[in-house]
């Protein structure tokens, strides 16, 4: 039984990030779904016939007619920048999948029209609420390990193993390709740690399997105060069973390693031990960390999201764990990566570094400045 405090809820593209998001949502204490859009007519012919919620062919039409508090947006990327304008032109907060826009400067943008408009914006990086991944970040603001040095992104996954039909997926136009779709995670969860890169000094982006999009992500990156950090992803790797996501940050006053399942901290006595750790190796595991959630499916963080999502509209707090800026950090990082794989090796001569200025021009160019 809904609530006149329920958000009232649209969910627009019913894939399968849409189909979960609608089921959790559905689920979720205090959200009441009134509408869902899918250009599929026999998926809206479906909900049509068994649940009870207004459906649509066409996004606009659906903003027109149905009073919404927000919408859930799980489409192609190349459409997400429009459509979440236009809600949130229309006083409708926003909750976006992954990654928010191809383009860093589109995403900042949505970001200030979103704060502008005293509106929610937030991204479906559900890995920031992971306990083990947010237990990390809480250390690392703290300076458990001192100053952070370096930070390794890693992600690996048996998502392309042979050559497939063309979908969206494979298209780079569309947000397709392991660096967007795949590379965005830890990437995310790398900026959530030490902020935006100011340099990016190498990347490759290499095909294994597919034609139109790079299968694997490597890339050296410059960010504030002297941190250096490298990424390495791969969806095309069948030594492992599901994608997996680690990152190693190295400090002076120790390391973290972290996954999904468990948070390993070594503290070596040059910065403040936080309570509950110990000098040397400290192991936490995610049961240990993971507080209960309404409704679950597909994991904890998921439905942890959704609830983010509600409290914030509900409360009237506009910069949730994973709002439209922190998302258009890692656009910023995905365009500043692919930027410097076009442009091709730099070749120097040994023990030289190219000079400041053809750096600093490098970077006004990606910041289109």
């Amino acid at each position: 039984m809904s609530s006149t405090n329920d958000v009232r809820l649209a969910v627009v593209g019913l894939g399968k990030m849409g189909i979960s998001h609608f089921a959790i949502a559905n689920a979720t204490t205090g959200v009441d779904v009134v509408a869902v859009s899918d250009s599929s007519k026999l998926v809206t012919q479906g909900f049509q016939r068994f649940l009870k919620v207004s459906t649509y062919s066409d996004y606009d039409k659906l903003l027109d007619a149905v009073e919404l508090d927000a919408v859930m947006i799980a489409v192609p990327t190349r459409y997400h920048f429009e459509m979440a304008k236009t809600a949130l032109d229309r006083g409708i907060h926003v909750f976006c999948e992954k990654p928010l826009t191809l383009s860093g400067a589109e995403s900042d943008a949505l970001g200030e029209l979103a704060l502008e408009k005293k509106l929610v914006g937030q991204v479906g990086y559900h890995n920031r609420f992971v306990a083990t991944f947010g237990e990390a970040q809480r250390l690392i603001a703290s300076g458990a390990i001192g100053r952070v040095r370096h930070v390794q992104a890693e992600a690996y996954g048996p998502v392309v193993l042979k050559p497939t039909a063309e979908t969206w997926r494979s298209s780079p136009e569309q947000g397709g390709g392991c660096l967007y779709d795949y590379a965005a995670h830890p990437i995310n969860l790398m900026n959530w740690y030490v902020g935006r890169p100011t340099e990016c000094i190498g990347a490759d982006l290499t095909h294994q399997y597919s034609a139109g999009v790079e299968d694997a992500v490597y890339a050296d990156l410059r960010f504030a105060d002297g941190v250096t950090g490298q990424v390495s992803v791969n969806w095309s790797d069948d030594s492992v069973r599901k994608m997996t996501t680690k990152l190693t940050i190295w400090g002076d006053g120790g390391r973290i390693s972290v996954d999904r399942q468990e948070l390993q901290v070594f503290a070596n006595g040059k910065a403040d031990i936080p309570e509950g750790y110990n000098k040397g190796w400290t192991v936490r595991y995610i049961t240990d960390l993971t507080p209960n959630v309404g409704y679950y499916l597909r994991g904890e963080e998921y439905s942890a999201q959704v609830e983010s999502f509600r409290s914030a509209i509900q409360s009237g707090e506009t910069a949730p764990v994973n709002d439209f800026a922190s998302a258009a950090a890692t656009d910023f990082t995905m365009e500043m990566i692919r930027q410097r794989f076009n442009e091709g090796p730099q070749i120097v001569d040994a023990g030289v570094r190219p000079q400041p200025a053809k750096q600093r021009g490098l970077l006004a160019k990606v910041l289109g400045r």
